[in-house]
């Protein structure tokens, strides 16, 4: 039944449920409050009662002690007038009566116990002999020794107050939870109209594709969660937009090798029919289809790796930047054919991904290769966190320096030259993905200068403290 209950709330709105859940815990409050106000009006009553006709045999227990067979000459138009009824019991069971009474009490073990112990007092609502509901005191009678004197009320008036009482108590408590249910319902629609202006924001989004910030004109936890759902937007419309911008810059440049490759090929597939091609044109062709299928290949790779956007994670264990240089120096120096490598490294330490460090330093290196001269030295020098890699070429226009870093942008200068024009982009992504920055000038030789900041520290506990601070 609960599991039905809970499912049954669960399948409701939220701005229901709060309605319904207020309405109930209010009910509930008021069912206590009332049951508890109930019990303790009529505890207390019966405690006054208890307490007046405690009173009222004692003061009437030494006179009817005198006689006690006709009650000390106590008639029944006396005891009217106080709207009581009075007998003795002895203990042996005898019980005496006001001669002249037509309504008896009802005695049971509990007044015989009293008569025989002649100690404290028993109170207890009983009946009479006309059905009528009594509330009946017994006290001892330390006069004649084994007798209890009992003292009788009707209930009728007091059971008339308790149910005025009740009538009220029901009344006014649902009274109560059809105004804690109104009120239930209107604070759950103003206090909910934050969230339903959310869900609509978030309906809206779902329809349209509007990244747009949303206001919701909120505070508290609903302006924090609008807050970080603003923010999830923002990442996602520049995850689009950064896709948008790498899938229109891709098909661009995609298309000139595609378009070159399908001409070669379209002339191979012609030779094959009709033979008009020499031997060293095919070969020529076929040259130029390999170089093409190259390019095509490096760039399908630089597009992939600029298509990840997550942030690097620490790795379990230090990097020695080092390493990674000297890894990336020696890949490039097997096609770095008569240039000289200028190296000075100092330690340093950083928490990153080795694989990634080292293909953008590599790229780097690729670039200085590419513009050096014929004989040229390149200068790789790490010191502190800073890694420059500086080349003996022409060096870098003031015109396209703010560039360099962009995807697929290509100088004047650098039309004619091999490259997919995202060797630099990938080295930028990669340096800011573990929270560093790089930076294009002039070197003192005149060519070009690449400077790479990364965080870390030049020694192993210096690198710790970093991390666990």
């Amino acid at each position: 039944m609960l599991a039905r209950l809970t499912e049954w709330l669960h399948g409701l709105p939220l701005q229901r449920r709060v309605a319904y859940l207020t309405s109930v815990a209010v009910a509930l409050a008021v069912a206590a409050t009332s049951v508890a106000g109930y019990v303790t009006l009529r505890y207390s009553l019966y405690m006054a009662l208890d307490d007046e006709l405690g009173d009222v045999a004692r003061s009437l227990a030494v006179p009817v002690a005198q006689d006690i067979r006709s009650l000390g000459g106590l008639t029944e138009g006396a005891l009217r007038a106080g709207n009581i009824t009075v007998a003795a019991v002895r203990s042996d069971g005898e019980v005496f009566y006001v001669p002249d009474e037509r309504v008896h009490l009802v005695l049971t073990s509990r007044e015989v116990a009293i008569s025989k112990l002649q100690v404290g007092t028993s109170a207890r609502s009983g009946s009479a002999s006309n059905g009528q509901a009594y509330r009946i005191v017994a006290v001892p009678m330390p006069e004649l020794g084994n007798y209890a004197l009992v003292v009788g009320r009707p209930l009728e008036a007091t059971n008339r107050i308790l149910s005025s009482l009740w009538l009220v108590l029901i009344i006014f408590g649902v009274a109560g939870v059809i105004i804690a249910a109104i009120v239930g319902a209107a604070v759950a629609r103003s206090s909910l109209a934050p969230m339903r202006n959310l869900s609509l924001a978030v309906e809206h989004i779902r329809r349209t594709e509007d990244l747009q910030p949303i206001d919701i004109g909120a505070s508290g936890d609903v302006a924090l969660l609008a807050d970080a759902f603003n923010r999830m937007l923002d990442s996602l419309a520049s995850s689009r937009d950064r896709q948008q911008r790498l899938i229109a810059d891709a098909g661009h440049e995609l298309r000139t090798p595609l378009t070159s490759l399908r001409t070669n090929i379209d002339l191979l597939a012609a030779d094959a029919n009709t033979g008009m091609l020499s031997q060293p044109d095919r070969k020529a062709i076929l040259s130029d289809v390999t170089a093409q299928l190259a390019e095509f290949t490096a760039l399908i790779g630089d597009l992939v790796q600029l298509a990840r956007d997550e942030r690097v994670a620490p790795a379990p264990e230090p990097i020695d930047l080092r390493d990674v240089v000297n890894a990336a120096i020696d890949r490039v120096r097997r096609r770095a054919h008569g240039l000289t490598f200028d190296v000075e490294l100092n330690p340093f330490y950083v928490f990153g991904e080795s694989d990634t460090l080292e293909r953008a330093i590599t790229n780097l290196l690729d670039n200085a290769v590419k513009w050096s001269p014929p004989g040229g030295t390149i200068r790789v020098q790490l010191e502190g966190d800073r890694l420059r890699v500086a080349d003996q070429g022409p060096g870098i226009a003031s015109q396209d320096l703010p560039y360099v870093f962009d995807r697929f942008y290509r100088s004047d200068a650098s039309r004619k030259m091999p490259g997919t024009g995202l060797g630099l982009s990938i080295v930028a992504q990669a340096v800011s993905l573990h929270g560093g920055w790089v930076r294009a000038g002039r070197s003192a030789q005149g060519g070009a200068e690449f400077t790479i900041q990364l965080p870390g520290s030049t020694t192993l506990e210096g690198l710790a403290v970093a991390r666990s601070s």
